[in-house]
Formats: C-alpha cells, sequence, structure tokens
C-alpha cells in the first residue's frame, strides 16, 4: 500500500489520476460573476 498501489490516494497522487477515493475538486463561481449576473445591463438606444 504505496505510491504503487491504483486504488489508495497516495497512488492515485503519484500516478496524477482521480477516482473514488481522490476526487477532483469543483471550482466555485467567484463572488464578482455572480454579482454581474444578477444585474442585466439593458441595451443602449
Amino acid at each position: 500500500m504505496g505510491k504503487g498501489d491504483k486504488k489508495t490516494k497516495r497512488g492515485k497522487i503519484h500516478r496524477g489520476t482521480f477516482g473514488v477515493r481522490r476526487p477532483r475538486i469543483k471550482k466555485r463561481p467567484r463572488l464578482e460573476d455572480q454579482l454581474n449576473v444578477n444585474k442585466k445591463v439593458s441595451p443602449k438606444p
């Protein structure tokens, strides 16, 4: 159970892969983007 083991977290880090033991971190939307989405700009005439 070490770097060579595909099923452990350490093995996933060593290989650079993801799975159940090492899930990908989801990106959160930035606060600035959330504020801009709420404000809708009306088109200029």
